[in-house]
C-alpha cells in the first residue's frame, strides 16, 4: 500500500551494482531502510543528490509491516539548504548531528514529537545567524528530553555538581569522571533553560566548549546502550578552536 511521509534522510549503502540502501527517519514510521534501484541509471527517477545526508524530503512509499527494506516510488526535497552548504562551521555542526543520529536512533515506529524536534532542528541550522559554535551542545541536551534520559534541572548553589550517572545535579563530587562541576554545570543547566537556537545568548568559551562537548557525549554513553564512538566531533574541535 502507498502512503505519503516527511523524512529526513540520515545515511545510504551500495546494494549490488546500480541500487542503494537508504535509510530515512520518518514522520509516520518511524526510522525506515527503503531500497532505490537503478539510482545511477538514465531513467531513474530518483537522483542520488535527493538522497543526501540529513536532507528534508517528502516521500511516497511502499510500506509493508514487519518488512525489512521497504521501496521507496517518489521522494522530492521539501526544504533545500539555503546556507549549511557555503558554511564551514555549519556543515561541522550538520556532520555532527547526522553522526549522533546513526548511533542514537533506530526504532521503527512513530515518534511524532521527536521527528518535529529533529525536522525543526536541522532548519533551525540553516537559519542560524550567531551562536553557531554552541549549537550542537545544545542540541544533545534537547534531544535527550526526547531519548528519555533528559537532566534533571535542579541546579542552585548548593547543587552546583552535576552528577553523569544519575542525571541531576549534586552537591557532591566523589568520582571526577562521572561529575561535572562549576563552571560546565552551570553551562549545562543554561543551555537546558534557552529556547532552542537561542545560544547566543549565552557566553561559553572556545576551551570551555570543546571540554564540555566531551562531558555531554560521556553522558550520552552512559545513557545510551551500545553507542559506539563518535568521530565527527574531533572536526568540531577542530573549527570552533581556531
Amino acid at each position: 500500500m502507498l502512503y505519503t511521509t516527511r523524512g529526513i534522510v540520515f545515511h545510504q549503502l551500495k546494494y549490488a551494482e546500480t541500487s542503494v540502501i537508504v535509510k530515512i527517519y520518518t514522520e509516520r514510521f518511524g526510522l525506515q531502510s527503503y531500497i532505490v534501484r537503478g539510482i545511477h541509471g538514465r531513467k531513474s527517477k530518483i537522483k542520488p543528490a535527493l538522497l543526501q545526508n540529513m536532507s528534508l524530503v517528502d516521500l511516497v512509499v511502499y510500506h509493508r509491516e514487519k518488512k525489512e527494506i521497504q521501496e521507496l516510488k517518489e521522494i522530492k526535497i521539501n526544504r533545500p539548504f539555503y546556507s549549511i552548504p557555503f558554511d564551514v562551521r555549519k556543515a561541522a555542526v550538520f556532520m555532527f548531528i547526522n553522526e549522533i543520529l546513526n548511533k542514537v536512533i533506530h526504532e521503527e515506529e512513530a515518534n511524532e514529537s521527536l521527528f518535529e524536534f529533529l525536522y525543526r532542528s536541522v532548519i533551525q541550522l540553516d537559519e542560524q545567524v550567531k551562536g553557531i559554535g554552541k549549537l550542537h551542545l545544545q542540541f544533545l541536551l534537547k534531544l535527550s528530553v526526547y531519548l528519555g534520559f533528559a537532566p534533571v534541572n535542579n541546579f542552585s548553589e548548593g547543587n552546583s555538581v552535576f552528577d553523569l550517572r544519575e542525571g541531576k545535579f549534586s552537591s557532591i563530587n566523589i568520582h571526577p569522571e562521572y561529575f561535572a562541576s562549576l563552571p560546565f554545570s552551570n553551562y549545562i543547566s543554561s543551555l537546558m533553560l534557552i529556547d532552542f537556537g537561542h545560544t547566543d545568548k549565552l557566553t561559553i568559551p572556545s576551551k570551555d566548549r570543546t571540554v564540555l562537548l566531551d562531558i555531554l557525549l560521556r553522558y550520552y554513553f552512559l545513557h545510551v546502550p551500545g553507542m559506539k564512538e563518535v568521530k565527527s566531533h574531533q572536526v568540531l574541535k577542530s573549527i570552533f578552536n581556531d
